[in-house]
């Protein structure tokens, strides 16, 4: 598997640099099909390139500060690669997964295993571990059906560690072929502590709030910059 360099990535997302105050720009060959505003001062852009394998598509997260993570996932929804942009830091799926991330599988059973290594850009390898269940209950979210799964995963260093956990509920469109983030739990070495960046409104083409980079639900004091694993936020 080619290894993508930092520098290659950034070059993918740099002219997504706003044209105008406020408005995400996607990179040449590429078209956001859908804007999504979440709760914890989340708004994020996914997209889709013509460059790319096909099921291939990116997302880009801002905050109300500035954007702070881009990922690409496949059309498993295997996490292929991210960057935070905050701190720099890329991470990148390892080849050769014990048990592949399989969207297609938890369509067809209900349920999805996995076990995959990503490697981090500062030379680390972590092993990720866990399962996605469809819990059976279907929710209208701005007149888009969402089907509501149950999570859980664990993240170790490779010898072992414990880096992070996360467990609780999340949102999958089977059209699109993405997760979205719902009310869950995170523990990162001190106890869990509650996230919630459900969506609260979907804007397509045409709509006010398409391409906007200013998130409009939960932006208040008390909103933290939040360094959470990238499945946090599919």
């Amino acid at each position: 598997m080619r290894r993508i360099t930092q520098a290659a990535l950034l070059a993918l997302i740099a002219p997504s640099a706003p044209a105008l105050a406020g408005s995400f720009t996607p990179p040449a060959g590429c078209q956001v099909y859908v804007t999504v505003q979440g709760k914890s001062c989340k708004v994020s852009h996914h997209y889709t390139c013509q460059q790319d394998k096909p099921g291939d598509q990116w997302r880009i997260d801002y905050n109300q500060d500035q954007a702070y993570f881009v990922s690409r996932i496949d059309r498993e929804t295997q996490w292929v690669h991210s960057l935070d942009l905050i701190y720099g830091l890329q991470q990148q799926l390892a080849p050769g997964a014990a048990d592949p991330a399989s969207f297609s599988g938890l369509l067809e059973t209900g349920a999805d295993t996995f076990d995959f290594s990503q490697l981090s850009s500062d030379g680390q390898r972590n092993r990720i571990r866990g399962f996605d269940a469809l819990t059976g209950r279907k929710v209208v979210i701005d007149d888009i059906e969402l089907e509501e799964t149950n999570f859980e995963f664990r993240e170790t260093t490779a010898d072992g560690r414990a880096l992070s956990t996360a467990r609780g509920k999340e949102y999958i469109h089977r059209k699109w072929r993405i997760f979205l983030s719902g009310p869950s739990e995170w523990d990162s070495g001190a106890g869990f502590e509650p996230y919630d960046a459900s969506p609260m409104r979907f804007d397509f083409p045409g709509d006010k709030g398409y391409l906007s980079t200013k998130p409009e639900f939960g932006c208040d004091a008390q909103v933290a910059a939040l360094s959470l694993p990238q499945g946090a936020l599919q």
